[in-house]
């Protein structure tokens, strides 16, 4: 597991993560990119705690997801099943369990403040904090030539999302866009840093 681990985290969050997977009992698989999701957690009929997290990850983005999905598994244990998800006790779980990687000898110094900021109020995701996704998509692998942002789109201007459909982009409500759904006529709001592949 050590092995794998440091092909996919920054090298001085190996040890720290590999104890919390031993000590927490997760079974953790690497699996391919899914677009809906970058991890998940369940509880296996067996009892077997199963985390998996998309092999597509950039090595800051997978270690903020790992936590995030352990930090799942601890707070039912310790709460109770009937939490919500991404309730307050997940909250100060995830707060508690990431505050000891955010440090300059793992994240980069740039996403530093971004981090401290997001964990004040932890989200359902990183990608739905525009500012941290942006940077941290800074460090991917190899950048989507033919992807934009919403936010970077001129109004009016049309876009294909990853299943195919079309939707022209409308006006900026308080952080997200209204977007008009071409083939069906239905508003759907955007987050600006939705990735989008430009039409016109």
């Amino acid at each position: 597991m050590n092995v794998t681990l440091q092909k996919y985290l920054p090298e001085r969050a190996v040890l720290p993560c590999l104890t919390l997977i031993e000590r927490h009992g997760v079974h953790l698989k690497i699996v391919d990119h899914r677009v809906t999701r970058h991890g998940d957690y369940r509880r296996l009929p067996n009892g077997l705690h199963q985390i998996t997290v998309n092999a597509s990850l950039n090595k800051y983005r997978f270690l903020i997801t790992l936590v995030h999905e352990i930090a799942h598994l601890v707070a039912f244990e310790k709460y109770g099943r009937l939490i919500k998800p991404h309730g307050l006790e997940w909250k100060r779980t995830f707060q508690h369990l990431m505050i000891p990687f955010i440090r300059p000898e793992i994240f980069p110094s740039g996403l530093l403040p971004m981090l401290a900021r997001h964990f004040k109020n932890p989200k359902a995701s990183s990608s739905t904090d525009a500012k941290l996704s942006i940077a941290l998509k800074a460090y991917d692998p190899q950048q989507s030539l033919d992807k934009s942002y919403v936010f970077e789109l001129p109004f009016g201007s049309t876009f294909r999302l990853y299943n195919g459909k079309i939707f022209q982009k409308g006006k900026k409500r308080i952080k997200r866009y209204e977007c008009i759904e071409l083939s069906t006529g239905k508003v759907y709001l955007f987050q600006p840093n939705a990735e989008v592949e430009l039409i016109r």
